[in-house]
């Protein structure tokens, strides 16, 4: 029988609404009649039995923090009544979940391809583009003219767009700042999504061009141009130069059959609400899982928003190092909270909580589930590029811009980004914006991608994780195009720690 409410685990103590209920309305839950005691939003939490002050809320099975006074059954569970169990660092055990990981046996029947472009040095890209990547925040609007000259002439020639991606860094930065500047530029040079790379610099910039080549390391020749602006009579023209070999090399390349196992995918949520652990994110964690067992690559970051829920990554550990790895991971994240005096659970964000979301261990346990169940192979550090194909952790803070571009530098080749509020944001890579709620999809025709709100309309988990595995094929493939790239929403964002000279 179809209800106006969802229970997520069996085990649980409160139902998520699937409309908007009015103070005195009845729902009926196991036979018997609950009475809402006020007026409670979609996407929120009723209490479907009495629970005392002090005990615990229970959500996904999983206890999302506790009771600050008695709630009757048919009250609103949220920030008024409820307070978080987190508090601060954790020591951890590794305790190896048995059985778990359903790639593990899985036996791929069919081999699946992607119409990819196949690249020199053996990567693979799914874009044909030309990227102008700047040293140095000065030269931004350098960067910009240039790209917009050569797009202007040469988008549609064989060639996806030429783009540019501005940042406030690579001057007046010292240590850890610079070198996480240096990572990611460097790691977006390598970017096989560019089948080209013009790097401009200033020359007198801490990163300048001679630095940031030893941070590049081995390179082609033919594929990467350096230009110093300060060098150069007229950087424009000189430009537009390099611009057009790059461009004749790019020219070259055509796509051709790829299998999927060399697809790259980072996962993200973003602006999330009540329904992000029931419907987008575990819709992805189901892709990811089907990815995996054809040998792809999918990228979990948001390190503060595992915070409650690490053990669930910790147990799919793929060893003791691993595991390790992890738990510096998520300590690390929590040493740089409290460095800085703030709290470590200081989340969810305003627009979470007005979506529905009340606890850090509620947003968690929503988040982590878009890694499915498959074992965390390798753990990376902020700038790090993936190595090993199956289910990989990176270093990031929940900020969507920064941990997008941190998927993207990474080597993902897309970003699937899960959200019920909704983003314009687009990083470097194709990103997939997925609604966890159908009126969102409806509503933001220009920002949202895929529905996943499908899911509480009646449609099977498996059948729209086909839906969706298609969709990514055809993306990757060049047959359609999400809509940051329509729109030309493609930015970046870089982290930042410590002192501005």
């Amino acid at each position: 029988m179809k209800t106006d409410y969802l229970l997520v685990n069996k085990a649980d103590n409160v139902v998520v609404t699937l409309k908007h209920y009015h103070k005195d309305e009845r729902l009926l839950f196991e036979g018997k009649e609950i009475v809402v005691k006020e007026d409670i939003d979609v996407g929120h939490k009723i209490a479907i039995r009495q629970i005392n002050q002090g005990q615990n809320l229970i959500k996904y099975g999983f206890p999302i923090g506790h009771a600050t006074e008695d709630i009757k059954a048919g009250c609103w569970v949220h920030t008024h009544n409820t307070k978080t169990n987190l508090s601060g660092e954790l020591d951890y055990t590794f305790y190896p979940k048995e059985g778990e990981d359903p790639t593990s046996t899985a036996t791929v029947v069919e081999e699946r391809t992607f119409k990819g472009y196949q690249r020199a040095n053996g990567d693979v890209g799914i874009r044909n583009e030309i990227w102008v990547i700047n040293t140095v925040g000065c030269i931004n609007k350098t960067s910009e003219l240039v790209a917009k000259t050569a797009d202007d002439q040469y988008r549609g020639k064989g060639i996806d767009g030429v783009y540019h991606y501005p940042h406030l860094f690579g001057c007046s930065q010292l240590g850890d700042d610079l070198h996480h500047t240096q990572k990611i530029l460097s790691n977006l040079v390598h970017h096989p999504n560019a089948a080209a790379v013009l790097v401009l610099g200033l020359g007198c910039e801490n990163n300048y061009i001679e630095e940031f080549k030893k941070v590049i390391g081995d390179h082609d020749n033919k594929r990467v141009k350096f230009l110093s602006v300060q060098e150069a009579d007229d950087e424009l023209e000189e430009a537009m130069e390099l611009m057009e070999e790059l461009i004749d090399y790019a020219q070259k390349f055509t796509r051709e059959d790829i299998p999927v196992s060399k697809l790259k995918v980072g996962l993200k949520c973003g602006g999330s609400d009540g329904f992000s652990g029931i419907t987008a994110n575990p819709l992805v964690g189901s892709f990811s899982d089907k990815l995996i067992s054809y040998g792809g690559t999918t990228v979990l970051t948001e390190v503060p928003e595992m915070f409650g829920a690490e053990t669930i990554l910790m147990e799919r550990a793929k060893n003791e190092r691993v595991f390790e790895m992890i738990v510096d991971l998520v300590n690390d994240f929590k040493a740089y909270f409290i460095k800085h005096n703030q709290v470590v659970y200081e989340n969810p964000s305003p627009g979470n909580k007005k979506g529905g979301i009340t606890t850090l261990e509620e947003k968690s346990l929503g988040c982590v589930q878009k890694g499915g169940f498959s074992t965390v192979n390798d753990v990376l550090p902020y700038g790090g590029r993936v190595t090993s194909p199956g289910l990989n952790l990176v270093q990031g803070p929940g900020n969507d811009l920064v941990s997008v571009t941190a998927l993207a530098a990474s080597g993902a080749h897309i970003v699937i980004f899960t959200t019920g509020r909704g983003t314009p944001f687009g990083g470097p890579v194709p990103t997939v914006k997925m609604s966890t709620n159908t009126a969102l999809f409806q509503k933001k025709k220009n920002w949202i991608d895929f529905d996943a709100g499908q899911l509480v309309n009646g449609k099977e988990l498996a059948q729209l994780t086909d839906e969706l595995f298609d969709y990514i094929i055809q993306l990757a493939s060049g047959e359609v195009r999400t809509n940051n790239e329509k729109n030309g929403f493609k930015e970046i964002s870089i982290f930042k720690d410590g002192v501005i000279l």
